[in-house]
């Protein structure tokens, strides 16, 4: 892959990327309430640690790839070794709705949140949209530049963030543990849990951990991809997941005696610290989840930039796509693009009459479908891949195909939901995948040629083989 900056990330930076994609401060916030209002407080943290296991499984099976492939299209690129073009592209076009989708929700967090400080200082009674929309924007350019000066750029503020957010997040959930300590613990935990709500809530579950393959896009730039991006792809999902457990039953305790006002306001967490007459805090947590979900969108939009580029370089999309900056070594134009329509989508949403914590939903809702569907073919490519090498292993066949189950499970109930619009999306993302992959099966049988270069990766060069000293 050259005209990137090759073998510069060192395994820190890396791990930022998945971590910061997943936005654990932010999600933390927002998803275990959801679940929380679905279910008992029993409910809610078993459905976040059985979402654990399942990434973990995924993640399991995405290992062994990683640690034989330095790719920058990521999954797909995987998936394309495995499966060839005809699955690879529509795993691709998965990848590239959740991706897209989860960068326009984290815009919209970000103007949001930072809008309701003025809520929470009492500044204002609501949050004025135009102000949304400013935010956004200027969001959106302080990315396109942070992503344009480099890779190094760009993940340093990733992590400086995200390192922030968690920091201030947690430490919340750990306050609101203290101060509502006294809550029936035997009440709020009692094992009340209904079956048929439980898949829902796993499906919600799994949605916070989306994004913690995004480093494999980062191969070609890592120091040591086939090292720091396994290690990321094992190690993240679990320090998700503790965030997670720490949050549901923090917050568990503290919403199980709030006033019904605060359960169903649009930002409960917020209006449970306004309730308990602590302005500064809530003003802190709007802070924190709006970072987080600025470092989320920057992460994601980093790797749905890199899908491009390598599609690009495999001209399926326009080849402008897979050249790089002269000076940063970055893919420059694919950047502008991918942030132009990432801001333009939440814009129109709110310009449409749209309500932002309804947008937040419905963009991440989409985007736990596009990611479970890449998931569910990298399980069964890496198998496959495996085999093709020659390094078969009954263990990884067996793993794929029992989490490529899961998954599909997952979906059909995330398709069969009332909640929102999941339905309506559901229906979207479905026909999107009908018509690209009907699409690309009928270029693989009118000019195969088109698809000979889908599943490009990165390989090593000289310039990547250490010098050593020669014998005298």
């Amino acid at each position: 892959m050259r005209g990137l900056t090759r073998r510069q990330l060192p395994f820190i930076p890396v791990f930022a990327q998945s971590v910061a994609a997943i936005a654990p401060a932010g999600t933390s916030a927002v998803t275990p309430l959801f679940v929380i209002a679905a279910m008992s407080g029993a409910g809610g943290v078993i459905s976040f640690a059985v979402a654990m296991v399942v990434v973990m499984m995924i993640s399991a099976c995405v290992r062994p790839m990683a640690q034989r492939l330095a790719v920058v299209g990521g999954l797909y690129s995987y998936v394309a070794q495995g499966f060839g073009p005809r699955v690879a592209l529509p795993t691709a076009w998965s990848a590239v709705v959740g991706y897209g989708s989860v960068s326009m929700a984290g815009l919209l967090a970000v103007g949001l949140y930072l809008n309701h400080i003025a809520v929470s200082i009492g500044v204002s009674t609501s949050v004025w949209l135009p102000i949304v929309c400013v935010i956004i924007v200027v969001a959106a350019l302080v990315m396109t530049v942070l992503m344009v000066r480099g890779i190094k750029v760009s993940a340093t503020a990733t992590l400086a963030i995200e390192v922030v957010a968690v920091v201030i997040l947690v430490g919340l959930m750990v306050w609101l543990g203290i101060t509502h300590h006294s809550a029936d613990w035997s009440k709020v935990f009692a094992p009340q849990v209904d079956v048929g709500s439980m898949g829902l809530m796993i499906v919600v579950a799994v949605s916070a951990f989306v994004g913690f393959e995004s480093a494999t896009t980062l191969s070609a730039e890592a120091r040591r991809p086939f090292r720091s991006v396994p290690r990321t792809l094992r190690w993240t999902p679990i320090a998700a997941g503790v965030i997670y457990l720490l949050a549901v039953t923090t917050q568990s305790l503290a919403m199980f005696d709030a006033p019904a006002g605060v359960r169903e306001s649009s930002t409960p967490l917020a209006a449970l610290f306004l309730s308990d007459g602590t302005r500064v805090t809530a003003v802190i947590l709007d802070i924190g989840i709006a970072t987080s979900f600025f470092a989320c969108a920057l992460a994601s939009v980093n790797a749905l930039v890199r899908v491009l580029f390598t599609l690009g370089r495999e001209r399926v999309v326009p080849e402008a796509f897979g050249r790089t900056h002269r000076r940063f070594h970055t893919p420059a134009l694919a950047t502008v693009w991918a942030m132009a329509i990432v801001t333009l989508g939440p814009l129109v949403f709110l310009w449409c009459g749209g309500n932002p914590q309804d947008g937040i939903r419905d963009f991440l809702t989409l985007s736990a479908l596009g990611y479970m569907g890449s998931y569910l073919t990298a399980c069964l490519a890496s198998p496959v891949l495996l085999g093709r090498i020659g390094e078969p292993s009954r263990r990884i066949m067996m793993l794929g195909v029992i989490t490529a189950v899961i998954l599909g499970v997952l979906l059909v109930t995330a398709f069969g939901t009332g909640i929102g619009h999941g339905r309506v999306l559901g229906v979207v993302y479905v026909a999107s995948m009908v018509v690209v992959t009907a699409l690309v099966l009928f270029v693989a049988r009118r000019s195969p040629r088109l698809l000979a270069g889908v599943g490009v990766f990165d390989a090593t060069t000289s310039a990547d083989i250490l010098t050593t000293a020669t014998l005298r």
